[in-house]
């Protein structure tokens, strides 16, 4: 009995659905339709469009309407294509899109005559619907007519009133009719009324002009601001766009003036100041940089950024001198500024990070390391400073037991940080560094251990340089199993850390008679011209990085090499003319390299290109 009602209940099923003709038909449907699309594809329009057309009667949906009517359109049949298109503008007299459609029949016949009576037709039955605006503007759009999109919008935006304005619709369209100025009035119209859109409009700009440079639309975007700051004074937006303008330029001067107009004018107390600033610092404009934080200084000692622009201000000191050809009379005078700073200010952690660089610059650069000691003893000491504020001290005096030959004294203040910060960057960075400590003293196993953890840090700058040592050991332990080489070599980077710049240079001569054509080769040229630069012997820095890209044009260090001897002869020689041959060649030869961003954008400015 069972069995009986099993067998029943199946055969009831299988008669319902051989009975529904629903779900017969969404099948076929499914299958005409795809078979639809093949035709298509192989550009068969004769056989696509018999389907099409089926479906589309039976179904009335757009979608096989608009492979329906492409399907007319390639096979030339142009009278039926009108016809049907007809006919959908008669049964929907509110969609708009199907005149638009007509128009593109017409045009595509070539009737041109009818083709602009259907568009204006559309434009003119435009009415205050935000949505149909919108589907109209962009049905012209899909059919290429560019102005009558923009015309659409220019309608509708008087239509609503100025309720909704369609700037950033409008501005699209301009841009993607290259109309560039057009765009750039669109944009700066839009932040008149929405200031607080400021950074989508930049970043817009930023892609769209400035990272495939339109000069005469930048001129444009430069002009316009002008006149609308000079119309507009207390819009805020513009003089701020302006700046902005300038920083992308690299025309920091003119940033700076704006900048300073806009803190005049609003009475305010340098904060725009500080920030441009330190785009100056970082894009290596000294001379900007020290005039906006005097700027701040300037407002006296009551300005609540007064201590900060005053820390800064050293800070663009330090970085110019030290990038700089000095001499000890210029590292004397700094000095003296930084003591006198932190007398005036007094010692606190507000004027921590200057005593901290004090420190830095008597240990590295004037070889006071018992002063500098001394001083970053006294900031861990001190009350109130957080504990990762004090870790940065210890990373500085264990660099500078380091530099004073105190090894194992160091070891234990990078082991102090990494235990107590050991998922911080500032622990992987005192963990690198006694890895790199290990590695000076020839305990390459060790320091291997540590470097692979620290392989997959969340610091890239990290991972990366403990990627790289790791390398190095890896390089020249596993074929070389005297690791004599190395370890000769890894002294001599100690010294080179140690500014014992002689005793390094001699001991990687000593390297290069005694293992000729080693591995290590290469990496001995390149330090050997690191050293020369950073002792200003800039023809034998040349002449040995000429030997890495000769003999080693395919290593690692080929294109590091080539980037140091462009750079020395841009900043150090002024040999602007030889420094943009090599910038060339390193995009011509070396298009994978890190430094080929840097290489187009040096290369265009020695061409004198404007850049971003």
């Amino acid at each position: 009995m069972k069995r009986k009602t099993t067998y029943f209940i199946i055969l009831c099923a299988v008669v319902m659905f051989l009975c529904n003709p629903g779900r017969i038909s969404i099948a076929q449907t499914n299958t005409d339709k795809q078979l639809a699309l093949q035709y298509f594809q192989n550009e068969e329009y004769d056989k696509a469009a018999v389907v099409y057309e089926n479906l589309f009667n039976k179904s009335r949906l757009d979608y096989y309407y608009n492979y329906y009517l492409k399907c007319l359109i390639e096979l030339e049949d142009f009278n039926k294509a009108e016809k049907v298109v007809k006919k959908q503008v008669k049964k929907n007299p509110e969609n708009l899109s199907y005149l638009v459609d007509l128009g593109y029949v017409y045009k595509t016949n070539k009737e041109p005559a009818k083709s602009t009576q259907s568009f204006d037709k559309a434009l003119k039955l435009l009415n205050s619907d935000r949505q149909q605006i919108v589907k109209l503007a962009n049905a012209f759009l899909g059919r290429e007519e560019d102005n009558y999109s923009i015309n659409t919008y220019l309608k509708g935006r008087k239509l609503l009133r100025n309720s909704y304005s369609f700037h950033y619709e409008i501005a699209h369209v301009y841009y993607r009719s290259g109309q560039n100025n057009s765009m750039i009035n669109e944009y700066l119209d839009l932040l008149s009324e929405s200031p607080e859109r400021k950074g989508q409009v930049q970043n817009i700009l930023q892609s769209r002009l400035f990272e495939d440079v339109d000069e005469k639309a930048l001129t444009h975007l430069h002009g316009e601001l002008i006149k609308r700051v000079q119309k507009y004074p207390t819009a805020v937006v513009l003089g701020e766009m302006l700046v902005w303008y300038y920083v992308q330029r690299e025309d920091f001067t003119g940033a700076f003036n704006q900048a300073k107009a806009l803190d005049r004018r609003r009475n305010e107390e340098g904060n725009r100041l500080i920030k441009l600033g330190q785009l100056s610092i970082a894009s290596k404009n000294y001379d900007v940089a020290i005039q906006c934080f005097e700027y701040v200084v300037s407002k006296g000692v009551d300005n609540r950024y007064y201590i900060r622009a005053r820390r800064e201000l050293l800070s663009a000191f330090n970085e110019k001198i030290i990038s700089q050809d000095y001499t000890v009379e210029d590292l004397a005078k700094l000095e003296a500024s930084y003591i006198s700073a932190i007398d005036e200010l007094g010692k606190s952690r507000m004027t921590m990070k200057l005593m901290r660089d004090l420190a830095h610059l008597q240990a590295f650069y004037l070889y006071k390391t018992a002063s500098a000691v001394e001083l970053l003893e006294e900031i861990i000491g001190m009350q109130g400073i957080q504990s990762k504020e004090k870790a940065r001290c210890k990373l500085e005096l264990a660099d500078i037991l380091v530099l004073k030959g105190l090894v194992w004294d160091a070891s234990l203040y990078y082991s102090q940080i990494d235990k107590a910060f050991k998922h911080d960057p500032i622990g992987h960075e005192a963990k690198f560094r006694n890895a790199r400590l290990f590695y000076y003293n020839g305990e390459f196993e060790w320091a291997q251990t540590q470097l692979d953890v620290l392989k997959a840090s969340t610091s890239k700058l990290i991972a990366n340089d403990a990627m790289e040592l790791s390398l190095l050991i890896t390089d020249n332990t596993i074929m070389d199993t005297t690791t004599e080489a190395l370890l000769l070599f890894a002294k001599a980077e100690l010294k080179d850390f140690q500014n014992k710049h002689d005793s390094a240079l001699f001991i990687l001569s000593s390297i290069l008679d005694s293992f000729p054509r080693h591995t290590l080769t290469d990496d001995i040229y390149f330090m050997k011209a690191e050293i020369f630069a950073e002792t200003r012997k800039y023809p034998e820095a040349i002449e040995t990085l000429e030997l890495v890209i000769g003999e080693y044009p395919l290593d690692i260090l080929a294109d590091d090499a080539l980037f140091m001897m462009a750079n020395i002869y841009q900043d150090k020689l002024g040999n602007e003319e030889k420094a943009m041959e090599l910038y060339e060649r390193m995009l011509k030869e070396y298009q994978g390299s890190l430094y080929v961003v840097e290489s187009r954008k040096r290369f265009r400015s020695l061409r004198g290109d404007k850049l971003n």
